[in-house]
C-alpha cells in the first residue's frame, strides 16, 4: 500500500538505501498518531477489554454460586417474665443489661396474704381428713346392724312360725273338745227328753230326774265353754299368723335396705374424702400461690424493659421485664422470592455484622411458610382489580455455627448481610445433619 510505502525508510548500509542516496542516512522515528501506534494502542485496549470481560466472566460464574441480601438481623428469643399472682413487690434484683442465669432471682412479692391462704387451706383439709376418719368405721358398724338385725329378724320369723303352729294346735285341740263335748251334749240332752217322759209317768224317782238334768245342763255348759275356747283358739292363730307376716316384712326389709345402707355409708365416706381432696387441692394451689412471690429466669439471657419497682401493687399477668436469650440466636433474611430458587435447609452460609464488621459462619436451617406481606397485620387485598405486581420476600432463618468466636457479642436487632452458598452440596449435607442433630 502507498501509506505503508511512505513509511517505510531504507536502513543504513542496505543496498537499496545506497542505491537511492548513494550514502548513508539517518533512521526516522515513527510519529505520534502514525498507524502503527494506533494498532499498538487498539491492541492494549483490545487486550484489557478482554481480560476485563473474562475478569467479569469468572466474577459471574462465581457470583452465581451465592445468594445475598442486606434485608437481614439477627433475631432471638424473648421471653416476658410476669406475675402469675397478685401482690406488692418488696424486692428487685435485676437491673435492665444485666445478664441473669436461669432460676437466678428476679424479684420477690409480699407473701404475708398468701401465706394466710395457705394456712386456712391446711385447716380445711385437716377438718376434712378428720371427717373421713369419723365416717370410715360407720361402713363396718353398718355392715355387722345389717348383720344382727337379718339374724334377729329371721329368729323372730321362725318364733312366729312356731308361735302359729302351737296356736294352730291349740285351735285343733278346741276343735276337738268342742266336737267331744257337743257329742255329750246330745247324749245328754236325749236322755234329758226320755227322763222327762219316764218322770212324767212316774217310772223313775225325782232324784234320777234331777241327776239327768244336772248333768244335760252341764253338757249344754262345756259346750258353750269349749266354744268360746275354740273361737279364741282361732284368734290366737290369726293374731300369730299377723305376727308371723310382720317378721317375714321386717326380715325382707332389712335385707332389702342393708345393702342400700351400707351404699349409704360408703358414699358419705366417698364425699368426705372427695372434701378431703379438694381441701388437698386447694392447699396446693395455695403453696404454688405463695411460690409464685419468688418470681425468677425461667431463662438465661440479658435483661431488657424492666418496669418492676419495689413498693408497686401488680396484678396477675402483668409484665415485669424481658429476657433476651444471647446463647440462642439466628438471621432472620428477608430474601426476595425470586432468590430461593436453589435455596434449600442445609446451605453454608456467611453472615456479615455491620457492627462488628466481621463475618461469621452459619447455615440455612428452613425456609419460611408465607411471606411478609400475607403475615402482616393488615395483608394486602388484590380482589379489587388495582392490582401492581411486587416481588415479594419470604423470610430465610439462617443459624449461627456454634463454638465462633464473638458470638457473645451479638444482639438481637443488628443489621447483617449473609451469603448463601447455593451449589455446595457437600456442605448442604453436613449441615443438615448437625441441624438435625440440634
Amino acid at each position: 500500500m502507498t501509506t505503508e510505502q511512505e513509511t517505510e525508510q531504507p536502513v543504513q548500509g542496505s543496498p537499496k538505501a545506497g542505491a537511492q542516496t548513494g550514502a548513508a542516512q539517518p533512521v526516522k522515528e515513527p510519529k505520534n498518531g502514525t498507524p502503527r501506534a494506533r494498532r499498538k494502542a487498539f491492541l492494549i485496549f483490545f487486550s484489557v477489554l478482554l481480560v476485563l470481560a473474562a475478569a467479569g466472566f469468572l466474577w459471574w460464574l462465581h457470583a452465581r454460586q451465592f445468594e445475598s441480601t442486606d434485608d437481614a438481623q439477627v433475631d432471638a428469643h424473648l421471653n416476658p417474665v410476669s406475675s402469675r399472682v397478685d401482690g406488692t413487690i418488696l424486692k428487685v434484683y435485676v437491673e435492665d443489661n444485666q445478664m441473669v442465669k436461669a432460676g437466678d432471682p428476679l424479684v420477690d412479692l409480699d407473701p404475708r396474704d398468701l401465706q394466710v391462704s395457705l394456712d386456712q387451706a391446711l385447716a380445711q383439709l385437716t377438718q376434712a381428713q378428720s371427717m373421713v376418719i369419723a365416717q370410715q368405721p360407720n361402713i363396718p358398724i353398718t355392715e355387722i346392724e345389717n348383720t344382727t338385725n337379718i339374724s334377729t329378724s329371721s329368729a323372730d320369723v321362725a318364733n312366729a312360725e312356731a308361735s302359729l303352729a302351737a296356736a294352730e294346735q291349740d285351735r285343733d285341740s278346741a276343735a276337738a273338745k268342742l266336737a267331744e263335748s257337743e257329742a255329750n251334749n246330745a247324749r245328754a240332752q236325749a236322755d234329758l227328753a226320755r227322763y222327762k217322759v219316764l218322770i212324767a209317768k212316774e217310772e223313775v224317782s225325782e232324784q234320777e230326774y234331777d241327776q239327768v238334768a244336772a248333768t244335760a245342763k252341764a253338757q249344754a255348759a262345756t259346750v258353750a265353754a269349749n266354744q268360746a275356747a275354740l273361737q279364741g283358739a282361732e284368734k290366737t292363730v290369726e293374731g300369730r299368723r299377723a305376727q308371723l307376716a310382720q317378721a317375714r316384712d321386717r326380715l325382707a326389709q332389712y335385707q332389702h335396705n342393708a345393702p342400700r345402707q351400707l351404699a349409704i355409708r360408703k358414699a358419705n365416706v366417698a364425699s368426705e374424702r372427695a372434701s378431703a381432696q379438694s381441701a388437698q387441692a386447694q392447699v396446693e394451689q395455695a403453696r404454688l400461690k405463695l411460690s409464685y412471690t419468688k418470681i425468677v429466669a425461667p431463662v438465661a439471657g440479658i435483661v431488657m424493659r424492666r418496669s418492676a419497682e419495689v413498693g408497686a401493687h401488680i396484678s396477675a399477668g402483668q409484665q415485669l421485664l424481658q429476657i433476651a436469650q444471647i446463647g440462642d440466636l439466628w438471621v432472620t433474611a428477608n430474601f426476595k422470592e425470586t432468590q430461593l430458587r436453589s435455596v434449600r435447609p442445609g446451605q453454608a452460609a456467611t453472615i456479615h455484622v455491620d457492627a462488628l464488621k466481621r463475618d461469621f459462619n452459619g447455615y440455612v436451617e428452613n425456609i419460611g411458610g408465607s411471606t411478609g406481606a400475607v403475615a402482616s397485620v393488615l395483608p394486602p387485598e388484590n380482589a379489587t382489580g388495582n392490582f401492581v405486581k411486587v416481588v415479594q420476600r419470604i423470610p430465610v432463618r439462617i443459624r449461627f455455627k456454634p463454638n465462633q468466636d464473638g458470638l457473645d457479642r451479638l444482639r438481637p436487632g443488628m443489621s447483617v448481610e449473609p451469603e448463601v452458598r447455593i451449589d455446595d452440596s457437600g456442605t448442604t449435607q453436613q449441615n443438615e445433619n448437625a441441624r438435625k442433630e440440634q
